[in-house]
């Protein structure tokens, strides 16, 4: 507590800045009562969220039951949340049901951090980053039991749409076994941003877009519509190339954006692109490729002869 009300403290650390908020933002106390119902939604309210979440909860489906088959027999329970901190959808044994539940740890159970003070899910959300909550680092003395393994999971169009959580029901879990379990979570929250996004964008060219020195290529992708203008990117890709990171954007010439360079712009290289990709199509044959233009095979020679392409 000492170093959550400290100067330095909350600029450093995403626990203590999460103890800052807990305590002095939330107004909550550590020693704060235990699990109450009225923390809960009713079936109603969940079903309400669980239907406008079901673009994402459909897709993560059978994300959740891989994470949780290299989870299960270490005593850790996969959960899902939307962005409010509800938890959506679980998985845990039955063995470590009567834990879980006694933590709160269930569907329509709230865990944002206004409500629950810094713990996996409402501090993941708070901070927009993947993190571990272990043991007693959580803000309430009734969590210290628990290790949280986190990453957020954002939206085709860049929100912020909920958490991935593992948390362990284990009195003996090591923070070096965290850091392992944290790899997985990471990379199956990247793995449902990526899902989702590519089903938001059927109709589209899905492209892998630069994502820099880190470790997101799962989820740098972009969207390119049938101009080869770049419409839609998830979060990453929008942080690698500099666009704004959530919501709609004026749409932008791929090229533009992956390096064509002026070199690449004009009607020339344009009609060039054409003219080259309808050959490969009917593998070099001019009258296939000229059919499929729509032109003559003597119209089709010239706009060759003009760009200085030759056939074999």
């Amino acid at each position: 507590m000492a170093t959550a009300l400290s100067a330095q403290g909350p600029a450093f650390s995403p626990v203590a800045a999460s103890w800052w908020r807990s305590l002095v933002q939330h107004k909550l106390d550590p020693a704060g009562a235990t699990d109450t119902e009225d923390r809960r939604l009713g079936a109603s309210e969940l079903s309400e969220r669980r239907e406008r979440a079901d673009p994402m909860l459909s897709i993560a489906g059978s994300r959740l039951d891989r994470l949780f088959r290299c989870v299960a027999q270490s005593a850790c329970g996969v959960f899902l949340s939307d962005a409010d901190g509800f938890v959506l959808d679980h998985r845990y044994r039955d063995a470590d049901r009567e834990s879980f539940q006694l933590w709160g740890l269930r569907k329509g159970r709230s865990w944002a951090e206004a409500v629950e003070g810094t713990n996996g899910i409402g501090t993941c959300l708070a901070e927009g980053r993947p993190l571990v909550i272990h043991r007693d680092e959580h803000f309430f003395n009734r969590n210290i039991a628990m290790s949280c393994i986190d990453a957020p999971i954002y939206g085709p169009d860049g929100d912020l749409i909920g958490a991935l959580d593992v948390s362990s029901a284990r009195s003996d879990q090591t923070a070096s076994a965290n850091h392992m379990i944290a790899a997985l979570v990471q990379q199956t929250a990247r793995q449902i941003e990526a899902d989702c996004f590519r089903a938001a964008h059927p109709g589209h060219r899905i492209l892998i877009a630069d994502g820099g020195d880190r470790d997101d290529t799962v989820t740098s992708l972009i969207a390119v519509d049938g101009d080869d203008l770049v419409v839609a990117a998830t979060r990453s890709a929008r942080q690698a190339l500099g666009l704004a990171l959530s919501g709609a954007f004026t749409p932008v010439p791929a090229a533009d954006l992956l390096g064509g360079g002026p070199e690449a712009r004009g009607f020339d290289p344009a009609e060039r692109a054409v003219l080259v990709q309808a050959l490969a199509r009917q593998s070099g044959n001019v009258q296939g490729a000229a059919r499929e233009l729509g032109v003559s095979r003597a119209t089709l020679y010239r706009r060759m002869k003009r760009l200085g392409m030759t056939t074999n």
